[in-house]
């Protein structure tokens, strides 16, 4: 599987978008950014998902659960902790 770097208006990190599965994968690593930037970055690039066959795919250094709430009538996640602490959450348009 081959990432490419692309720009997300509106955002701090470094994003990659892939394809895997059919689907169309968007991904950033905020484990090394101070609050509030994961939650903005996250939002900046959750407008990016349009369809059923795009996810966006987060690192933090913690469970986002105040995004959840911003989220909610938008869009689901799974969220998975990682060994050393930190969540891979994959966000998907509903």
């Amino acid at each position: 599987m081959q990432k490419e770097r692309v720009a997300i208006p509106m955002t701090t990190l470094e994003f990659y978008k892939y394809k895997a599965d059919g689907l169309v994968y968007y991904e950033f690593d905020a484990t090394e950014a101070s609050a509030p930037e994961p939650m903005v970055n996250a939002m900046a690039a959750l407008r990016f998902i349009k369809s059923e066959n795009e996810r966006l795919v987060g690192k933090f250094f913690h469970e986002p659960t105040p995004l959840y709430a911003k989220i909610a009538q938008f869009f689901s996640y799974e969220a998975k902790e990682l060994p050393g602490g930190d969540f891979e959450i994959t966000f998907k348009r509903l």
